[in-house]
């Protein structure tokens, strides 16, 4: 999959939560300072290139859907991160945020009830 820029990746922020939008729509959700909408709008035209989010015509105005999910982006840009800085290891990742005072006792724990239920579900 391919990454995004930080602006892309504000812009699909909006229309993820959103869902789908006119130009005038997720400019307005935009967070302040709000962006020009020709910034948006650019940025959108280059989102619909890169195949994350198809444009229906409207009359004059363009409906923007996106094509791929916050959570399949997600993984793909966790993935990517843990290839190139951590090995390809989650673990040395994982241990990365533990010595970086990121992750508590709590979290761990937490993290490991998930594990052990997502274990027992596949059992």
């Amino acid at each position: 999959m391919k990454t995004l820029t930080k602006a892309e990746e504000q812009v699909m922020q909006v229309l993820w939560k959103q869902e789908k939008g006119f130009l005038k729509d997720l400019v307005d959700a935009m967070p302040e300072p709000k962006p020009h909408s020709n910034t948006v709008a650019t940025l959108l035209k280059i989102l619909v290139e890169k195949q994350f989010v198809s444009t229906e015509t409207i009359g004059r105005m363009h409906l923007y859907t996106p094509l791929v999910t916050k959570e399949a982006y997600s993984q793909s840009s966790l993935s990517g991160l843990v290839k190139g800085y951590f090995e390809g290891s989650y673990s040395k990742a994982v241990s990365f945020l533990i010595e970086d005072n990121k992750l508590t006792v709590e979290d761990l724990e937490l993290l490991l009830t998930q594990l052990k239920h997502k274990n027992n579900d596949n059992d």
